[in-house]
């Protein structure tokens, strides 16, 4: 039997085929594009690796009140001088909070919580707020309150205090002679009872009260005048004296008692001390606070110049510059 050559041609068809196909694969690797789609997908998949995402999708569109939540709308509802919240008066402060986070999360997404003045405000407020209750975790010793006292006791100080009596001498009856008539007066009362008629009658009718007990310096000036007030607390006790001009016109006085000021024992004053105390914590706590907050931010100002203002003054009424500094 003859047999015929196949099987090298065969050989020889498989092989060109091979060879084909690697010089198809050759080709495609070394294609740019290629390169750049797998060093893309491997710096995507390391970042996935070492960097992932939270999935904040489903947390965001889930809103859940707790208990507390709910007996926290019962506590305001309360406050407000309102019975106990029926269950389904519950129901409806429970809608409404959560419409109310529906709201804010949608313009939060919306952006509009930026550039508003009113929101800054009061977001600033409630850090501020944060800020400040790291003060109330202090609490004071008996001992530390005393040493306190002691660099403080100044601020503590208790004015002094006049019981007196006076007779008005009016400018607008008399004028000038106001002072010489008070003057004069004083000559003919000055062994009389203070409470007796004839004392009263050489003085005017004064619009306020003609006795004041335990006033003091501050009082009396409001009153009369801070000259005045001067003048009263340098008499002597006991006798009617005087001229003394007020805004009003002239005075006899005679002091009753004169207390002069000073400053208490802690005694005295313990519970005024702790509360001045916890002022100062509460501010150099908070003061720290927000130190610390702004040493993490590079803050740039303009420098002021007088005439970077003079434009601002013109076109503004003067009602109008003092309605801006009001707000």
């Amino acid at each position: 039997m003859k047999l015929f050559p196949i099987a090298p041609e065969r050989s020889n068809q498989t092989d060109t085929a091979d060879h084909g196909r690697k010089k198809r694969w050759r080709g495609l690797l070394s294609e740019p594009l290629l390169h750049f789609l797998v060093v893309g997908m491997l710096l995507f998949g390391f970042y996935r690796i070492a960097a992932p995402q939270p999935e904040t999708t489903a947390d965001s569109q889930k809103i859940e009140l707790t208990k507390d939540d709910m007996r926290q709308l019962a506590v305001t509802w309360l406050a407000q001088g309102r019975p106990l919240p029926t269950p389904e008066q519950m129901q409806i402060l429970m809608d409404q909070k959560v419409t109310q986070e529906i709201l804010f999360r949608e313009a939060v997404a919306l952006g509009l919580d930026r550039d508003d003045e009113i929101v800054k405000r009061r977001m600033a407020q409630k850090m501020d707020f944060l800020a400040a209750d790291l003060a109330t975790i202090d609490e004071p010793s008996p001992v530390e309150l005393k040493v306190w006292f002691e660099h403080n006791s100044d601020r503590f100080s208790l004015p002094p205090h006049a019981s007196f009596r006076h007779l008005y001498f009016s400018f607008d009856k008399r004028g000038q002679a106001s002072q010489g008539s008070a003057a004069a007066a004083l000559a003919l009362i000055a062994d009389k009872s203070p409470d007796s008629a004839e004392v009263a009658a050489v003085a005017d009718p004064f619009m306020f009260r003609t006795y004041y007990g335990d006033a003091t310096p501050e009082q009396t000036a409001k009153e009369f005048g801070p000259e005045f007030a001067k003048a009263l607390f340098n008499l002597t006790p006991g006798s009617w004296q005087g001229p003394i001009q007020s805004g009003y016109g002239w005075h006899l006085v005679r002091v009753e008692s004169i207390e002069p000021g000073r400053v208490p024992a802690f005694e005295e004053v313990a519970p005024e001390v702790k509360s001045a105390w916890l002022d100062d914590r509460y501010r150099e706590i908070k003061s720290a606070a927000l130190d610390e907050m702004r040493s993490r931010y590079v803050v740039t100002l303009p420098s002021v110049e007088p005439a970077d203002l003079e434009d601002l003054q013109r076109p503004l009424a003067a009602g109008a510059s003092s309605e801006l500094f009001a707000q």
